[in-house]
């Protein structure tokens, strides 16, 4: 009997609502057949297991040079996204120093005084207000570019620039347009990082592992330097807003968090947990040799294409998957993946985000919405979802 090949994506995000397909699959169909608009078909896997198997599993490659499952005509060159071991440890060696617990640690109390500035910002410029505009986007932007040793000046151009890793409407010309400029102002910096030699920040550090000790090439300190600019504050910025949303949209969170503050660390593990923020299952592997999930067969050159947000909601591992619940534990999630390619600036984006909530609820405890929620203008046909400007009043 022949599989039934499904469109895929199944539909545009909405909200921070899961497509109903991916419940029915991941109950009646956990190894499903999908084909993208563009490139090869692929097995799409939504059950937890299946996910954490394939995202741990060295018998998956992201290095696929094949024509890989997208949703735009060109193909992109993913640098450290598409590498395997061991080229991708070299690289992710030299950038893990950056993003570790104790280093994080270093940054909170400056975290913590930006978050309080954007606030009295906030309050002196008064409601109603967009709080993507005044907080979500400039809040993790002047981190990372700090952490990074880039302007925070130069945000308006660069942001344009580099929007171009998670859209899906650029046209080829556009986004080609877009990474050169993207790469012409990166090169700028570099330049001045090799006549100004200084290890004060990644970007400095980047250049002397590719200067003095050889571990980088030219190509590879230039699309990583690009690519930890743009990844860096994309998906914070947009997760910002969609926690905003559900905390103001979920009264008894909201008063939970504020009746027991202790709570805000697992409450921000239960957010990431629950928020879709991937508008859809990306960056497929390929079987390198025929391996057998919890779920069924993949043969040997077959894609899979992993969906963490459904993972996050099977109701095999979390019980009441559709409840936020921030005291939940165990809390198993996959929000920052798994394995070799694990989110490295997971550490990052969840102190950021625990700051983030905190100061909102410190300082303006009667925040609310200015508008219904059906009033809010979400982002469309991007690779994350978000709102594209959430008006809020207190």
């Amino acid at each position: 009997m022949e599989r039934t090949v499904l469109k895929y994506p199944f539909g545009e995000p909405h909200r921070m609502l899961l497509d109903p397909m991916y419940a029915h699959v991941q109950e009646h169909e956990p190894l499903a057949r999908v084909q993208m608009p563009y490139g090869e078909p692929a097995w799409l896997v939504t059950r937890y297991a299946d996910v954490r198997a394939v995202l741990g599993d060295a018998r998956f490659s992201r290095a696929f040079g094949r024509d890989e499952p997208r949703t735009v005509p060109h193909a992109n060159d993913g640098g450290l996204f598409s590498m395997d071991p061991p080229g991708h440890t070299r690289i992710r060696a030299l950038v893990a120093k950056a993003f570790t617990v104790r280093r994080v640690e270093q940054l909170r109390e400056r975290t913590e005084r930006l978050a309080d500035r954007l606030v009295d910002e906030m309050v002196a410029s008064g409601p109603p207000l967009d709080l993507v505009e005044q907080f979500a986007v400039p809040f993790p932007v002047t981190v990372m570019c700090e952490l990074l040793g880039v302007p925070v000046a130069d945000r308006r151009r660069f942001g344009k620039w580099a929007s171009v890793i998670v859209s899906t409407t650029l046209s080829p010309e556009k986004a080609a347009e877009y990474r050169a400029r993207l790469g012409l102002y990166m090169r700028k910096l570099v330049d001045q990082r090799r006549r100004e030699p200084t290890d004060a920040d990644l970007l400095g550090a980047l250049v002397q592992a590719r200067d003095n000790d050889d571990r980088l090439s030219e190509p590879e300190l230039m699309h990583l330097s690009t690519t930890l600019l743009s990844v860096g504050f994309e998906t914070t910025s947009a997760e910002i807003p969609n926690f905003v949303y559900l905390l103001l949209t979920e009264p008894a969170l909201r008063q939970r968090l504020v009746d027991e503050p202790a709570l805000l660390p697992s409450a921000v593990e239960e957010m990431l947990r629950f928020s879709p923020i991937a508008a859809f299952a990306m960056f497929p592997r390929y079987a390198t040799v025929d391996v057998e999930l919890p779920s069924g067969p993949v043969r040997a050159g077959e894609a899979v294409l992993v969906h963490t947000a459904a993972a996050n909601r099977d109701p095999r591992v979390f019980a009441e998957p559709d409840v936020i619940d921030p005291g939940r534990t165990p809390n198993p999630h996959l929000a920052f993946g798994h394995g070799v390619h694990h989110c490295l600036g997971g550490p990052l984006a969840r102190m950021e985000l625990r700051t983030m909530l905190a100061t909102l609820l410190r300082h303006l405890p009667g925040l609310r919405l200015a508008v219904t929620e059906e009033e809010i203008p979400w982002k469309k046909r991007q690779l994350i979802r978000g709102p594209e400007a959430l008006p809020v009043t207190w």
